[in-house]
Formats: structure tokens, C-alpha cells, sequence
């Protein structure tokens, strides 16, 4: 996947001064965690995950308790678990657009057929759930949604969600909702989707919202008996269970997270702002404001000629700054996706003024 071949872990951090391309706050040490880890049995683990950890991440949820979430490595594996259990060749799927690519390349891979909502930035990047129902077919299985959005940063109402719920339950199919950024909203939240219906399979991890995408720890939440015996399943034959060790630091580190969070929010109301401010002093981009998570989808506007490949080229060659070019999300190029919550303020700042010099340099 582009998103991957070209991430910049991948790349090489030491070939990268400003990184806008990260989609996840910066993350963290592991001194300044300061857990304990010198009583832990390293053997295998509950195959659900953790007990305590299931305990916590259900405690906060009205209508979750701990036998509906199964601990996965990172949102990542819950999304395969969650395709390739549900999804076969003779069956369809929806899936709204531009998404995660491992929402859109494992259904691809399986083989099933895709219909595919496009998101559209004149409306707002709105999901609209009349459009859904509108795709629906006889051997539709899943439909796949993200909420706080990625790239755009855009949210779901909770009377849409509502409605998206009333379809899955109407045409007796499942709903996925990617909520990675639920702890980073701008407004209010909806409850978690997985506990308003038996419908719904919510995901999230520690990645995005907390800053530790190394210890590779995410969840799938569903209240449906049968789907969790079929993801536990899933799980025992590709992984079996998660690291202790990656559950333990979860699990501690989750015990703080308000404590952890309070520095994280602050720092992106602050880029979030400067950001803000960027936009509205430049010429050459337009946006639709993120409501929630650290990242946003800008794009240079129609009227400004540019061309794009030296653009990308000049950006990361010349000035050594990435951004997520709008072919990771099969999106126009004139997209850009620019994460605000990995980088240092100076980091952001620079960066932001290197996309401009690089789209005047590139003009036609």
C-alpha cells in the first residue's frame, strides 16, 4: 500500500525535518510512563487479552462490559480479523471514501465486491446515511465507517450514526466504526457505536489519540455473541494472543490516561490553532476544519496551476518535509493530508511554511 511504502518509518525519520505526515499524536517515552514491569509472568496470554484491560476499556462505555472487546495488535489486526472472518468473494461491502487503506485493500484482496461513498469536500466531507442505503444489496455483509474521520478530521452526528445503526439492523448486516480519535474530539461524542446495537463492531487501539503505536495494542468491541466467538477465533489462528508485555503497558498506562491526555489535548488546541491560522492567511489552499483527531485534508485550490509531482518532489527532496500525498487515500492530488499532533511546534511551523514556498516555486 502507498500509505505504507511511503510512511515515514519507512522512509527513514533521519530523512525527514518536518513531519506532517504522521497521523497520530508524538509519542511516547517510555521512562516518562514509569510503570512497573518487574512482577510480570512472561506467559502466554488470555487469548481475549488481558482481563483487567478488557475491565478498564469496557468501564467506560454505558452497555460494555468486559467479555465484548477482544484485545488485538493494534487497530490494524482488529480491522483484518473483522474483513477477513465476515467477508467473502460472494459478498458485497460499502465502504466510505478516502478511508485507512486496510479498510478498502483486505476486502480487495478477499475478492468481495465494494461500493465505495465518496466523501465530497463541497459538502463538507458530511456522510450523508441516505447514500449507504442507497448501495445496499441482497449480499451486502459489511459497511465500514471511521469516526473521528481519517484524513479529514471530520465527525459523524450521532443522529447519523443512529441512522447508519437502523440500516445495518433493517438489511441484517454489520456496521464497522473505526473510532481511533474518540478521545480527541473537538465536539461532543456519540456513545461508542458497538454499545447501541449488536449490529455495530466499534475499533480503536493506543496508537493514534496516546501516543504509542510501538507497543502495538488496539481493541475490537461488539456485543454480538456469535461475532465475538468467530473474531476470538480469527485471532487463535493468526496471532493467538497479544504480548504480555504490550498489554501490561497498555493496561497501566490506560490506568493514567486522563493524566496522559491533558498535555496531548493542550498541545493540539495550540497546532490546531496555528494551523487555523495558516489557512486563513494563505492563498493557495482550502479545507474543511477537522472536528476531532490530529490530522486534516486540505487541498491546493483548483484556480492555483501547479504541477503536483515536482510540488511532492520539491517538498520532501528540497526541504525535506512530508506530507500524505492524496494518492494514499485514491484522492486527487491536489489533496494533502497534514498531521498537527506528531510534530514539534517549531517542527509544524516550518513545515507549514515549506508547503507554501513549494507550492509557489511549482506553480505553472
Amino acid at each position: 500500500m502507498p500509505i505504507e511504502i511511503e510512511s515515514p518509518e519507512e522512509l527513514g525519520y533521519d530523512s525527514i525535518e518536518c513531519n506532517l505526515a504522521e497521523s497520530s499524536v508524538n509519542d511516547m517515552i517510555f521512562k516518562d510512563i514509569k510503570l512497573d514491569l518487574n512482577g510480570l509472568i512472561l506467559c502466554y496470554g488470555s487469548h481475549k487479552g488481558k482481563t483487567e484491560l478488557r475491565e478498564l476499556i469496557a468501564s467506560e462505555h454505558k452497555g460494555i462490559n468486559a467479555d465484548d472487546v477482544i484485545v488485538t495488535a493494534g487497530a490494524a489486526s482488529g480491522l483484518f480479523i473483522i474483513a477477513t472472518s465476515l467477508l467473502d468473494s460472494e459478498d458485497h461491502m460499502i465502504v466510505v471514501r478516502p478511508n485507512y487503506a486496510s479498510n478498502i485493500e483486505t476486502p480487495r484482496a478477499i475478492g468481495c465486491e465494494i461500493s465505495f461513498i465518496d466523501l465530497k469536500f463541497e459538502e463538507q466531507f458530511v456522510l450523508d446515511p441516505k447514500e449507504i442505503s442507497k448501495q445496499i444489496k441482497k449480499n451486502t455483509k459489511l459497511i465500514s465507517i471511521t469516526t473521528p474521520h481519517n484524513p479529514t478530521g471530520t465527525m459523524i452526528s450521532e443522529t447519523a450514526l443512529v441512522e447508519m445503526i437502523n440500516i445495518a439492523e433493517k438489511y441484517n448486516c454489520f456496521l464497522l466504526v473505526d473510532e481511533t480519535y474518540r478521545d480527541l474530539s473537538f465536539i461532543r461524542t456519540p456513545p461508542l457505536a458497538a454499545s447501541l446495537s449488536d449490529k455495530v463492531i466499534s475499533v480503536s487501539s493506543v496508537s493514534k489519540a496516546f501516543g504509542l503505536p510501538g507497543i502495538r495494542i488496539g481493541w475490537l468491541i461488539t456485543k454480538n455473541k456469535e461475532l465475538k466467538e468467530l473474531f476470538i477465533a480469527a485471532k487463535e489462528q493468526i496471532f493467538l494472543c497479544n504480548s504480555v508485555i504490550d498489554e501490561e503497558v497498555a493496561y497501566q498506562f490506560l490506568l493514567q490516561k486522563n493524566h496522559f491526555l491533558k498535555p496531548v489535548k493542550y498541545k493540539t488546541d495550540q497546532h490546531l490553532q496555528i494551523l487555523e491560522n495558516w489557512m486563513t492567511d494563505n492563498e493557495y489552499l482550502e479545507w474543511v476544519k477537522p472536528e476531532g483527531g490530529v490530522i486534516c485534508f486540505p487541498r491546493i485550490r483548483s484556480d492555483i496551476k501547479i504541477d503536483l509531482t515536482r510540488f511532492y518532489t520539491t517538498l520532501y527532496g528540497k526541504y525535506k518535509t512530508l506530507v500524505g500525498p492524496g494518492h494514499w487515500f485514491e484522492m486527487d492530488q491536489r489533496y494533502m493530508r497534514i498531521g498537527y499532533g506528531w510534530p514539534d511546534t517549531p517542527s509544524l511551523k516550518k513545515g507549514l511554511k515549506n508547503v507554501l514556498i513549494s507550492i509557489r516555486e511549482n506553480q505553472i
